[in-house]
């Protein structure tokens, strides 16, 4: 009786585990909708891959991080990001890379990358950075985690959390970022909240921010910039 529930232990413990493993892989794209293949055009979650008879050299290769982002917008910075879309080279890859630059006191607003962890290298300046952690239990807070990087220092941000990074000196400021995945997406949180197309009602927006419809709508017909 006991080699029989011993037998059945573990092939429920092999069954679990197998479905466990058996899941969708992560996407590339925000959707990848279901088609009648007799009548579309062929969609792939991620890039169709070229011939490898014609892949080149340049096919893996990019140019240009060396030239400063504009930083004269809202925000005070720029992001030039290098992914499957400008470097085909990394399709499946998993990997992509960005340059951000920060004017004195410029901000890289509140976002997201969806579908990548990102790790960011101070070259030049004096960033204040930070990460918000997902909804914990009832009546607590999101907690936050920061730290003030100087030129050589690190900082992980974790997928799909809520992160920012903000120059806190009175000179620009320059990081690397590299992000696990090749097309990590962004959403940043003011354009995607107040700057929909078309926008969220602002009853809903109203309710979830506990403020008055005026406050919505002033916020609602700012110009929401895109310093991606």
């Amino acid at each position: 009786m006991a080699l029989k529930s011993f037998v059945l232990t573990i092939a429920i413990l092999a069954i679990v585990s197998s479905i466990s493993h058996a899941s969708d892989p992560s996407p590339l794209q925000d959707f990848c909708v279901a088609v009648n293949d007799s009548m579309a055009a062929v969609f792939v979650n991620g890039k169709i891959c070229k011939d490898p008879k014609v892949v080149n050299a340049d096919d893996f290769f990019k140019s240009g991080l060396n030239i400063p982002g504009n930083t004269s917008n809202q925000v005070g910075s720029a992001v030039t990001a290098v992914n499957v879309g400008n470097l085909p080279g990394l399709n499946t890859l998993g990997i992509s890379l960005a340059r951000i630059d920060y004017a004195p006191y410029g901000l890289n607003p509140p976002h997201t990358h969806p579908r990548a962890t990102e790790v960011l290298a101070v070259l030049e300046g004096t960033l204040y950075v930070g990460f918000v952690l997902s909804n914990p239990g009832p009546n607590m807070k999101n907690k936050l985690f920061t730290k003030i990087l100087k030129p050589g220092d690190v900082f992980v941000f974790p997928i799909g959390l809520i992160h920012f990074q903000f120059n806190v000196g009175k000179n620009k400021a320059v990081a690397f970022a590299g992000l696990s995945s090749q097309n990590p997406g962004v959403i940043t949180i003011a354009n995607a909240v107040f700057g929909s197309d078309p926008p969220i009602n602002d009853d809903v927006l109203a309710k979830a921010f506990q403020v008055d419809k005026k406050v919505i709508d002033y916020l609602q017909s700012q110009f929401w910039w895109d310093n991606n």
